[in-house]
C-alpha cells in the first residue's frame, strides 16, 4: 500500500482513487485542513464528497495531461552521471533563454539535449528553459500551464527534463527553469476546488489574484514555495526565473518572495550548489534585488526591459507604445541605462501617464540581465517577427556587441546568434473548443488597435503558426546566418578573456555619442566599444586615448589622427586604447 496526502480544508469526505476504487482517506491531527489514507500504487485523483477523481495538486506526473489521473514520481531513482556538478554562479555568465518545443522539429528534452554541444561551442555558461508545467494539447508557450509540479508529459515528462538536465551538467552548462507563480492557466486549473489557493481581495490582468495573504495563504504559499524547491532539489535545476513578480500582490509583512529567496539559501546551503532566483518586475524597483538584510527582496536578478526597449529603437527606429519615451533619443537612452541601470528610474513614463521607478545602485549591474531580444519582446509581436527582420545585419552586430560587452548578464534568445529567420510566434493548441476560439478572437482584436487586419494575424490554434516557430538548423552552416553565428562566438570569448568587459560596476562605464551623426562608444577601461550606424560614409569617432589595437570587428575601421577611429557604415569595433 502507498500513503497518500492533500490539502482540502473544506471538504467533508475525502477519498483517494485508484483504479476506479475509493479509499477513504482522514484529517491528520495535527495539520488542519490535510487529509491522509493509504491505497495501492498507481495513478490516482483525490474525490471531494464523492464528485470525479481530480489530479493531485502536488502531482509530479501527469501522464495523461492535466485532466487526467496522478502518478507518484521515486525521483531518487533517476541515474544521474557519476560527473560531480558543483553548479555555477550566476554573476559573469551568458544566460541562453529556449522553448523546447520549437528549439527542435521534434520539441522534446532530448531533442534539445542533442543541440547542447551547439551551446557550448558558442560559449554560453546557462540554459534558460521557458515553462515546462503541463498544460492543455501538445504546443504552446508554457504560460498557461498547471500541476506546478510537473512537466509537460509530451517534451518527456519528469525523466526527461532530468535528463536534459543531466546532459547539460555533463557539458558545463548550467540550467535555470521559468516558473510561473502568479496564475494558472484557464484550463485543466483544478486548485479553486481544493482549497483558497486564490483570493478576491486582489485582481491581476489573470483574474483573481493567487492568494498570498488572505485566510488560508500559509498553505498556498508553501504550496509555491515547494514548487520552487522541488525543481531545484529534485530535478538538480540551478536557477528560477520568477514571472511577472509585480502581480504577486502580498500585503503581509513577510513578502512571498523574501520568504521563497530564504529557503532557496537555505537549500543552496545544504546542497554547497549556488541556487540563485532571477524575477521579471515592471517596477524598476531595486528593492526586488537588493538583499533581504538591507530590506530587500532578496532576488539575485532581474530582467532588464528597459536597456531592451533602448537598444530596440536605437536598431530599429521603433517608437510607439512603451517604446516612445526611448525612441525620442535613442543614443541617450542606451548611454542612460549601461550608466544608471533603468531608464524609468523616479522619469516620467508616457506609457504609463505617471512617474516611475528609483534609481539602481551602480555596483550591482550584473543583478540586471540585458538582452536584444526575449521570448516576449518576439512573441507579443503581431506577426512574431524578430529584430533581424526589422534591421540590418550591420545594426544586429551591434546590437549582440552592446549586449554582451554589457556591465549586466547578457541574455541571448534562441536562434539569435545566427539571426535565425524563422519567427517566434504566439500559439497555444486548447483542446476546449470555445477558450480555442476566445483566445483567437482576443489575439486579432488585440492588434485590429494597431490596424493589423484580422487574416494578418497568424492564428494562434494552427498548426502552421507552430511550425513556422521552429528554427532551422540548417541556417548556422549558411550565410549570411555564419557570419553573425561567428561574431556572437568572438564577443563572448572576449567577454572570457577581458576581465574589463564584465565588470559589473555601472560607475565606471561611460558612453559618449553623438546621434545627429549616429555613433555611440563605450569606455570600459582602456577599450572602447565604437558603433556607427549613421550615414553613409565613413566617420571618425573620438576614443578619448590613442588607439592600440582592433580585437574584434564588424564591418570596417582604421586608425585616424588625434585619437579617432574612423567606421565605415553599419560598423562595430571593440578597441583598445593607451
Amino acid at each position: 500500500m502507498t500513503s497518500y496526502q492533500v490539502w482540502a480544508p473544506d471538504a467533508v469526505v475525502v477519498e483517494v482513487e485508484v483504479g476506479a476504487v475509493p479509499y477513504l482517506m482522514t484529517r491528520i491531527p495535527d495539520r488542519p485542513g490535510w487529509w491522509e489514507g493509504e491505497a495501492p500504487e498507481g495513478d490516482y485523483g483525490f474525490r471531494l464528497g464523492g464528485r470525479p477523481a481530480l489530479p493531485d495538486p502536488r502531482s509530479a506526473h501527469q501522464p495523461h495531461g492535466p485532466d487526467g489521473l496522478s502518478r507518484k514520481v521515486d525521483h531518487a531513482a533517476f541515474p544521474w552521471s557519476d560527473t560531480p556538478w558543483h553548479g555555477r554562479p550566476l554573476p559573469g555568465s551568458v544566460v541562453y533563454e529556449l522553448h523546447v518545443g520549437t528549439f527542435t522539429p521534434d520539441g522534446t528534452f532530448d531533442a534539445a539535449a542533442r543541440r547542447l554541444d551547439h551551446l557550448v561551442d558558442l560559449g554560453v555558461d546557462f540554459v534558460e528553459l521557458l515553462p515546462v508545467c503541463p498544460f492543455p494539447g501538445r504546443y504552446g508557450w508554457g504560460y498557461d500551464g498547471v500541476s506546478l509540479w510537473a512537466v509537460h508529459e509530451p517534451y518527456g515528462g519528469p525523466e526527461g527534463l532530468k535528463r536534459f538536465v543531466d546532459a547539460a551538467h555533463r557539458r558545463g552548462l548550467g540550467v535555470i527553469l521559468d516558473v510561473v507563480h502568479n496564475h494558472l492557466g484557464p484550463s485543466g486549473n483544478y486548485l479553486p476546488a481544493f482549497g483558497p489557493y486564490f483570493t478576491d481581495r486582489h485582481n491581476t490582468p489573470w483574474g483573481s489574484a493567487v492568494n498570498l495573504d488572505a485566510p488560508g495563504s500559509d498553505e498556498v504559499r508553501a504550496y509555491l514555495i515547494g514548487s520552487a524547491l522541488a525543481w531545484l532539489r529534485d530535478y538538480r535545476i540551478d536557477g528560477l526565473r520568477l514571472d511577472a513578480v509585480h502581480e504577486l500582490v502580498d500585503n503581509r509583512a513577510l513578502h512571498f518572495l523574501e520568504e521563497l529567496a530564504a529557503e532557496v539559501r537555505k537549500l543552496a546551503d545544504a546542497t554547497g550548489r549556488p541556487l540563485f532566483l532571477i524575477g521579471e518586475s515592471d517596477l524598476n524597483n531595486p528593492r526586488t534585488t537588493a538583499p533581504r538584510q538591507a530590506g530587500g527582496l532578496g532576488l539575485d536578478a532581474q530582467w532588464s526591459d528597459d536597456f531592451h526597449h533602448a537598444l530596440h529603437a536605437l536598431l530599429t527606429g521603433e517608437s510607439q507604445a512603451y517604446y516612445g519615451d526611448f525612441g525620442a533619443d535613442p543614443y541617450a537612452a542606451v548611454a542612460k541605462t549601461l550608466t544608471r541601470g533603468f531608464f524609468h528610474d523616479g522619469t516620467w513614463s508616457t506609457f504609463r501617464g505617471r512617474h516611475h521607478g528609483r534609481p539602481f545602485p551602480a555596483e550591482y549591474g550584473h543583478r540586471l540581465l540585458g538582452y536584444l531580444q526575449t521570448h516576449d519582446q518576439i512573441g507579443n509581436r503581431a506577426t512574431g517577427e524578430r529584430i533581424s527582420a526589422l534591421t540590418t545585419p550591420g545594426r544586429l552586430a551591434a546590437g549582440a556587441a552592446l549586449v554582451l560587452t554589457s556591465p549586466f548578464t547578457p541574455m541571448l534568445f534562441m536562434g539569435e546568434e545566427w539571426g535565425a529567420s524563422t519567427p517566434w510566434q504566439f500559439f497555444t493548441d486548447h483542446t476546449d473548443p470555445g477558450l480555442a476560439e476566445a483566445v483567437r478572437q482576443g489575439r486579432r482584436r488585440e492588434f485590429a488597435e494597431y490596424g493589423w487586419k484580422a487574416e494578418e494575424v497568424p492564428d494562434p490554434q494552427a498548426r502552421s503558426t507552430v511550425l513556422a516557430s521552429v528554427l532551422d538548423w540548417t541556417e548556422p552552416q549558411r550565410q549570411p546566418h555564419a557570419e553573425l553565428l561567428d561574431w556572437y562566438r568572438q564577443l563572448i570569448r572576449l567577454r572570457r578573456t577581458v576581465p574589463e568587459l564584465t565588470d559589473a560596476d555601472l560607475s565606471a562605464v561611460r558612453v559618449d555619442h553623438d546621434a545627429e551623426q549616429g555613433w555611440l562608444a563605450v569606455h570600459r577601461g582602456p577599450y572602447r566599444v565604437v558603433v556607427h550606424l549613421g550615414g553613409r560614409a565613413p566617420l571618425a569617432v573620438p576614443l578619448g586615448a590613442p588607439y592600440r589595437a582592433t580585437l574584434a570587428l564588424h564591418g570596417d575601421c582604421w586608425p585616424g589622427t588625434d585619437d579617432h577611429l574612423y567606421l565605415a557604415p553599419d560598423t562595430t569595433a571593440i578597441v583598445q586604447t593607451g
